[in-house]
């Protein structure tokens, strides 16, 4: 096949959950299909383009600088987000640029598949028919959470609207394109629901467990181990959250508990907790170390959508889990088998005490999941779930549906 892929960044450094996912599934791909990849450049990061070849045959690189967050331009884009029927976190990434870049590739070439990864480049696609989304999460719920979750009633408010108006370009993008490609079950059945979508299809999370096998000789450094990007709101609220409510019930029974948060571009106010029990890393070159040094993963996210990475990648490198519901959603995990689920702070708080305190259990319950893995989720079976579903979409019957 050749396959036109769409996303608004290049793959390294890989630092967020949607990239690993894209990396690790697009670079199979590539093993067997010509790619061409459009993304917006980032002059900060040149590795991104420079690494490209290693996952595509073609590079388009778009020129584009998003406006940064907390800056006037910003604040500008929030108000103009009172009034515009997109919603700020699509109307940021729109770019004349890319629109022009897709459509000169369009004219020149005959594409066998058309991925548009995320919901956000959709903005820069004139014509969506005949298009794959590959979502990685149900972006409305995400606001939607959000709303229910916001600090104040202003931040409440605004969220609500913000998650309005990704509910319907969500539903819009979803019933214009030719199919979705989710990346769990339960998110299938929610976009099914919610947006009236029926050609959708879902693929699992997988992970690279040659990778993050754990290293002989490794030594306890923390207890407990938090990693996920700190630029990404759901994570610094599931990480606030952990620190007001969870942690002192931990440390009330365990004093000496020490906690690494592991995570690029942490907020000051985060930064201000560090103390002889705190580790804030900010960004890290590798997080296998800090995984295989911990005794427990937490995941105590109370907003998000898709699926975690961060849970399979704690569970290749044989580090026991404890995380909300939210937190393991759309997984295919069982509490007390391959992970602990807990949703209150007290809750959480006690199965954290019992893994540590219990290294049987905890060894147990890591290599229960570890095991799962290697049954079912290597990136090779995967992609090919998501191979077959591109291939699909190229036939007949899938095209007059």
């Amino acid at each position: 096949m050749k396959i036109l892929w769409v996303k608004t960044d290049f793959l390294h450094p890989t630092t967020r959950g949607g990239q690993i996912r894209t990396l690790e599934m697009v670079r199979q791909l590539h093993r067997r299909h010509e790619v061409h990849y459009v993304a917006f450049e980032d002059p900060a990061h040149p590795e991104g383009l420079a690494r490209s070849s290693e996952y595509c045959s073609v590079a388009h690189p778009v020129p584009f600088e998003p406006v940064p967050k907390g800056s006037i331009r910003f604040a500008g884009q929030l108000v103009a987000g009172l009034f515009s029927p997109l919603p700020v976190a699509g109307m940021r990434w729109r770019s004349p640029a890319m629109l022009d870049t897709i459509d000169k590739l369009l004219a020149m070439h005959r594409f066998d598949a058309k991925v548009c990864d995320f919901l956000f480049p959709g903005v820069n696609i004139r014509d969506l028919r005949g298009w794959t989304l590959f979502q990685h999460n149900v972006e409305s719920v995400i606001w939607e959470r959000h709303a229910e979750t916001g600090r104040t009633w202003a931040h409440r408010a605004y969220f609500g609207l913000q998650a309005k108006r990704m509910f319907e370009w969500e539903k819009a993008v979803c019933q214009k394109v030719s199919q979705v490609v989710a990346v769990s079950e339960v998110d299938e059945r929610v976009m099914r629901a919610r947006f009236a979508v029926q050609n959708i299809s879902s693929v699992p999370t997988g992970v690279d467990l040659g990778y993050f096998e754990r290293q002989d000789g490794t030594t306890a450094e923390h207890d407990l181990v938090f990693v996920g990007s700190m630029d990404w709101m759901p994570n610094v609220d599931g990480v606030r959250w952990f620190l007001d409510e969870v942690f002192p019930l931990i440390r009330a029974r365990k004093p000496d508990c020490r906690l690494a948060i592991v995570g690029r571009q942490p907020p000051a106010s985060l930064l201000a907790q560090q103390n002889e029990h705190i580790t804030v890393t900010g960004t890290v070159p590798d997080v296998r170390p800090y995984l295989w040094q911990s005794a427990v993963s937490i995941v105590p996210l109370r907003i998000g959508g898709g699926t975690r990475l961060k849970i399979f990648e704690a569970m290749a490198a044989g580090t026991a889990v404890v995380s909300t519901t939210i937190g393991a959603e759309g997984l295919p995990v069982i509490h007390g088998e391959t992970i602990r689920i807990a949703d209150s702070a007290q809750t959480f708080a006690a199965e954290c005490l019992d893994l540590l305190e219990n290294r049987p259990a905890r060894e147990r319950l890591a290599g229960e999941a570890l095991a799962l893995l290697h049954a079912k989720f290597s990136w090779e079976q995967v992609t090919a779930s998501f191979e077959r579903a591109l291939q699909a979409a190229q036939s007949p019957v899938s095209q007059t549906a």
